[in-house]
């Protein structure tokens, strides 16, 4: 086996990810559970993609949006999702350093791109509800397209910069990683090198990542608040804010499960608590924000009451 230079400790090549721990008879049941989970959330997103692509009614810039944060959704669930439902059917835990490391870049890439997108969705309402007479205008095709392709292009970049100085870390010995995916924080606690500089860089961009979006976000938020609250009719006001009222639950949600998860915990915070904060942030949101668009969005509930009328007719005339 190699050795590390100048050093007694034995280099690994791969990891073991704990999981939710020796869970027994439960095992089965969590898999079901978990295969459940994945399967509503592939749904209900690729039911938001087809009907944004195929009703010509949803071809506007928050639908757009809302078709690409649905992607990215998928994307994300399926970084680690099939690896820890195959763990819980196997019981085999391991995972290649090289794995692990690419299933964090993707996660941490896909998770800061659903951050952006969240605020483009943000500016969307913010131009609809507070600027409508030049929406169209400052909201087109062209505009939405680098919307998109900057969000995937700036978090696929700050992501490359913590894998590359990541790289550059050493595992020793520590091969267990008590967590149910490969995850910033648990991977750096098993390095046996020096990581200040790396967690000082991965700081920076999270933080940065993190701050400038929720601060635009508010903002506009704001704007959109002032701008309601100086409708003078009630029917106007409600009407307005029903635009928008959907994204703001997804907000609520996607910001309230980041604080749970990387806020809240403490030293203190028993690991299995941590876990469980991780789910709801990691396996649940994506699953709950299609519902969301779903029950409370009325272009959303016609273009599938549409979708499913053409394919009842299609079927009926299939048979005659």
């Amino acid at each position: 086996m190699e050795k590390a230079e100048g050093r007694n400790q034995t280099l690994i090549m791969e990891f073991i990810l704990l999981g939710f721990g020796d869970i027994g008879e439960f095992q089965p049941l969590l898999f079901l559970l978990f295969l459940a989970i994945y399967l509503v959330t592939l749904s209900g997103n690729l039911l938001i993609v087809a009907l944004v692509v195929v009703d010509s009614r949803l071809h506007v810039p928050m639908y757009f949006l809302l078709g690409n944060l649905s992607c990215v959704e998928i994307c994300y669930t399926s970084t680690f999702l099939p690896r820890l439902l195959a763990s819980l059917l196997t019981g085999d835990r391991t995972i290649s350093v090289k794995g692990c490391l690419v299933q964090l870049y993707f996660f941490g890439a896909l998770s800061s791109t659903e951050c952006l997108l969240l605020t483009a969705m943000s500016y969307d309402r913010y131009l609809a509800i507070c600027h409508p007479l030049r929406y169209a205008a400052l909201m087109n095709g062209p505009v939405c397209g680098q919307l998109v392709a900057g969000s995937w292009t700036s978090s696929s970049l700050s992501c490359s910069i913590v894998i590359i100085f990541l790289l550059q870390s050493t595992f020793c010995d520590a091969k267990e990683i008590d967590y149910f995916f490969c995850d910033f924080s648990p991977v750096v606690k098993v390095s046996c090198g020096d990581t200040r500089t790396l967690q000082l860089v991965t700081s920076i961009i999270s933080n940065t990542g993190a701050l400038v979006p929720f601060l635009l976000i508010l903002t506009s938020y704001i704007c959109i608040i002032v701008t309601i609250l100086k409708i003078p009719s009630t029917t106007g006001r409600r009407k307005a804010f029903s635009t928008c009222s959907s994204h703001l639950i997804v907000l609520t949600v996607f910001y309230g499960a980041v604080i749970t998860v990387y806020v809240f915990p403490t030293a203190n915070t028993p690991k299995i608590l941590r876990k469980i904060f991780s789910v709801f942030y990691t396996v649940l949101t994506p699953m709950i924000n299609p519902v969301i668009y779903s029950l409370r969005n009325k272009e959303v509930n016609d273009a599938f009451r549409k979708a499913v009328l053409k394919l009842a007719a299609l079927r009926h005339r299939h048979k005659l």
